[in-house]
């Protein structure tokens, strides 16, 4: 049984919405509407079964979850590259390419199925059938430290980790990325809300706080290294290093994007900068341009263990592909490139 008190966010919210916020990532949008609808909550000790009911402030909330079910994607024997495993958790480096859990279009070959596969006897199921032991998720072609629960004990207490963000709690999530251009600010945050855009219903955009869907989102980033004679947006790259303090989806992506430095490799929020490759000298020219994904890399992971309260922590390195596409830059940081109006 979960129970939650709505605050003042909660004010004139779809019910099913706040949960999510609140919930995030225990428990799907979709998952909490099917528990809506199947009876199996309370406002207030009344049922309601409507997802899109009003809330106000000072609700008491009533989630009854029914006992975890058994994951029904089947496990196939996909290699994983295990960092650490026992009886409650397992560490993962995810390769690029690898979906986390089974949805359209991708049903199999996810790292959900391999898990299963690997440890399917004792996965928890609190996720939902397609998401067993998932807490948290790394886009498809993004690389690095995940971790996922194998019991419900560990589940729900690496959620709560996970939806605190690491505000009260030890939780820390760092990235390496490739940008284009230098930031203006070597050190800085960004503090803007995030929604799915109205364009592309696959991706993410910055939203106005007034949208109902719009979601606190924040990042914290330092240039770790430039590539390029200038000290100024118009240098070639920079490597910079991203902490989360919130977990949206696509957040770190869209977050450079909206300050003119997307990262290289970005097909989806960098790629009006694609050309900016094309001012490149070879062989930098052809590696940048040949990079199938966008260079992001979660480098490490620090957790409570959720049985001995452990402070834990996983780093791993660059994968052989970022690897080498920012030797290639470090290795031209001395040309010059021509100037185009996408040297902001």
């Amino acid at each position: 049984m979960l129970k939650l008190l709505t605050d003042d966010h909660a004010q004139r919210q779809r019910l099913d919405q706040w949960l999510a916020q609140q919930l995030a990532p225990r428990l799907s949008r979709n998952r909490l509407q099917n528990l809506i609808r199947k009876g199996m909550l309370t406002v207030n000790g009344k049922q309601i079964t409507e997802p899109r009911f009003k809330l106000s402030r000072d609700l008491e909330i009533e989630i009854n979850l029914p006992p975890a079910i058994k994951a029904e994607p089947c496990g196939e024997d996909i290699p994983l590259d295990i960092l650490y495993e026992d009886n409650d958790i397992i560490v993962l480096n995810k390769p690029a390419g690898l979906v986390v859990h089974p949805g359209h279009g991708n049903w199999t070959g996810t790292l959900v199925n391999a898990l299963i596969h690997h440890c399917g006897h004792s996965l928890s199921g609190i996720g939902g059938v397609k998401r067993p032991g998932i807490v948290h998720r790394l886009d498809k072609n993004t690389t690095g430290v995940m971790i996922a629960a194998k019991n419900d004990h560990a589940h729900y207490h690496l959620s709560r980790q996970f939806a605190d963000h690491g505000r009260c709690g030890t939780l820390k999530r760092i990235y390496t990325a490739l940008v284009w251009g230098l930031p203006a600010r070597r050190n800085s945050t960004i503090d803007l809300p995030l929604a799915r855009s109205h364009r592309d219903k696959t991706r993410q955009a910055i939203a106005s706080t007034i949208r109902a869907d719009a979601r606190h989102a924040i990042t914290h980033y330092t240039v770790m290294e430039k590539f390029g004679e200038n000290d100024d947006a118009t240098a070639l790259a920079s490597l910079i290093e991203c902490q989360l303090e919130t977990g949206r989806t696509h957040q770190i992506r869209v977050h450079m994007a909206h300050i003119h430095h997307p990262l290289i490799g970005d097909k989806d929020y960098g790629s009006v900068f694609k050309t900016k490759a094309n001012c490149l000298e070879e062989p930098l020219k052809t590696i940048v341009r040949s990079f199938p994904r966008q260079a992001l890399h979660a480098q490490s992971l620090t957790f409570e263990h959720p049985s001995t309260n452990k402070i834990m922590i996983f780093r791993t390195v660059l994968p052989n592909d970022m690897e080498k596409l920012v030797d290639a830059f470090r290795k031209k940081t001395n040309i010059r490139v021509k100037r185009t109006n996408l040297f902001r």
